[in-house]
């Protein structure tokens, strides 16, 4: 079977690759940089340059595939600062993927879209596919962009193309090269005990499970279906103390209380119009007190069960960080680790 993965470069993309060479795929994949691309250096897959723009360059890419996974995705939900680039790759980009692959008989696209576009229960009851996204659009822009490309996959599935969406929740593992999710390890490692906790929540998986979750989809997934990809639902308390076992550092101790989010996110605010960047943006602190959970029981009694707990996750993310020189031992740190 021939596949082409657009994204394949990044975090979930270049797991996902490995994975369909490692199943006897013939792997064509769709990329921007070539400096990126050496990711994938030791695989036997056929390379296309080229971006989401160009739409006869994505049916060239889409030719002769039985299978498009469209993984490329403007991803920094931690920053959602540039709205044009959010929207022209999550959304226009869909719209010129799903154009391409119609136009060129693809027997199915699995879409990877986010849970950020499924609507947050009150209370911690986790969430599903059922609820509709109810946060401010303008506030949360890359969740928005990812819902509006999901009104045009299914726009697409209503004419007759075979679609298949999946919404992976916090994903981490090896390999995240942009530090997305990978920042609550990076900061924890660095700040150790100091890293502030606030009261709320957040759900979590495994890069690899999510890659598997993609290959079952081909075969097990409802076309027009979306599947919520999730491991588990743990309160911050639960993942930062985990996040310090697998750093091998003292557990935070230090709670923000839910009245200093606002607060703080204002002061990000400045700082961001002052040119200061901040590992997360203002609008995901004032998320800091909510429950972001959700079920992801329909894909794992549809398309698979998570394999990968999420300590051993998290030990493989540090360490793979450590290997690769993402773990700055600098002086605050080795301080913070005296006291």
């Amino acid at each position: 079977m021939k596949a082409l993965v657009t994204g394949a470069t990044g975090f979930v993309g270049s797991h996902l690759t490995r994975l369909l060479v490692e199943r006897g795929y013939r792997a064509r994949v769709l990329y921007r940089s070539e400096k990126k691309l050496s990711i994938l250096a030791d695989l036997d897959v056929e390379a296309i340059a080229g971006d989401l723009s160009d739409i006869a360059l994505l049916e060239e890419a889409c030719a002769g595939c039985d299978v498009v996974f469209h993984v490329a995705a403007k991803a920094d939900y931690w920053k959602d600062d540039d709205r044009d680039a959010l929207w022209r790759i999550n959304v226009d980009g869909t719209l010129h993927l799903l154009k391409a692959a119609r136009a060129a008989g693809v027997r199915r696209v699995i879409f990877t879209s986010s849970a950020s576009t499924i609507g947050i229960r009150p209370g911690g009851e986790p969430a599903d596919e059922s609820d509709r996204f109810n946060l401010p659009p303008q506030r949360f822009w890359y969740a928005w962009s990812k819902v509006k490309a999901e009104e045009i996959a299914a726009d697409f599935a209503a004419d007759g193309l075979d679609i298949v969406t999946l919404n992976p929740t916090v994903i981490i593992g090896p390999g995240d090269i942009n530090a997305i999710s990978g920042s609550f390890i990076l900061e924890t490692a660095r700040w150790q005990w100091l890293t502030p906790m606030s009261s709320g929540g957040l759900a979590v998986i495994d890069a690899r499970d999510v890659a598997a979750a993609h290959l079952s989809a081909v075969e097990n997934g409802r076309s027009g279906e979306r599947y919520i990809l999730n491991t588990a639902n743990l309160s911050y308390r639960e993942w930062y103390q985990m996040i310090a076992r697998a750093c091998d550092v003292r557990p935070p101790i230090l709670s923000m209380p839910n009245r200093l989010l606002e607060p703080s996110a204002r002061l990000i605010e400045l700082l961001r119009a002052l040119g200061i960047q901040t590992p997360m943006d203002a609008n995901q602190t004032r998320l800091g007190g909510a429950h972001i959970y959700f079920d992801g029981g329909k894909a794992q009694r549809e398309l698979f069960s998570p394999s990968i707990d999420i300590a051993t996750s998290l030990r493989d993310t540090f360490g793979w960080y450590e290997q690769n020189g993402y773990i700055k031992r600098d002086l605050i740190a080795r301080l913070i680790s005296l006291i």
